[in-house]
């Protein structure tokens, strides 16, 4: 069973979202009894710690997070992120950032990381290189019965089975697109994404939704894994993504 045992005597399952944000990370949070799915206020935890520490303890965490990364630079990166791109297809697979590798993870310019990581580093993954030091130094193993990588991208895309979305995230109509296919498929999803929470953003609360969602998907089994045969890290963690 996914998540072991972890708050079975509850009479629901706790299922979470996060994604990184200047704050910590956002959580969007959900009870789950049956078939029933009842979203909870988001929130932000300050550190990775937290939120794997929350009680009564998550059941399933759906990570906007490189879990796993490559001891040596491959372009285009990760097995799982290339396949992603492929799925996703022009222009929505430029959403799609490489993880670095772990050594990089200890430089402390962008010129030195980039560098280590073969020459090329997303601008976007160096500004998050705090929080996939984070991840790398809190999770082992044992871990990805409950914590799993994810992308909102990947699970809009599930959302509009199997296509991409039309618009970008930071547009309205890309806000407006993507409230619609949560609203479709995520009943009450509204208290997430209506949220006027401090510190984060529309997209940010509607990128935490969509993990809430796939986090849904994998308490019920009916995930897609990218890719099918995972790679493995020097430190035994598989490296998917999963929608």
């Amino acid at each position: 069973m996914l998540g072991g045992n972890r708050g079975a005597q509850l009479p629901y399952r706790l299922l979470a979202g996060a994604i990184p944000v200047p704050a910590g990370w956002l959580v969007a949070s959900a009870k789950l009894q049956g078939a029933t799915i009842a979203p909870e206020e988001p929130r932000i935890e300050s550190t990775f710690i937290d939120l794997l520490d929350y009680k009564p303890a998550y059941q399933i965490i759906a990570l906007s997070a490189p879990i796993g990364l490559l001891d040596e630079p491959v372009p285009k990166g990760r097995a799982c992120e290339r396949d992603a791109r492929r799925l996703l297809g022009v222009p929505r697979a430029s959403a799609i950032a490489s993880a670095p590798i772990r050594r990089a993870l200890s430089c402390t310019t962008y010129e030195e990381a980039a560098a280590a990581n073969g020459g090329h580093l997303s601008p976007v993954r160096w500004r998050q290189f705090a929080k996939i030091a984070e991840v790398d130094k809190a999770i082992a193993p044992y871990w990805q019965r409950t914590v799993f990588e994810v992308h909102p991208e990947l699970s809009f895309f599930q959302l509009a089975s199997d296509n991409s979305v039309r618009f970008p995230k930071h547009t309205r109509a890309g806000a407006e697109e993507r409230r619609a296919l949560l609203e479709a498929r995520l009943p009450g999803v509204e208290r997430v994404i209506d949220s006027r929470l401090r510190g984060t953003t529309e997209a940010q609360l509607l990128d935490a939704a969509a993990c809430l969602w796939t986090a849904r998907r994998i308490a019920s089994r009916a995930i897609n894994r990218l890719p099918e045969d995972p790679e493995w890290d020097a430190l035994g963690l598989r490296m998917e993504i999963v929608r």
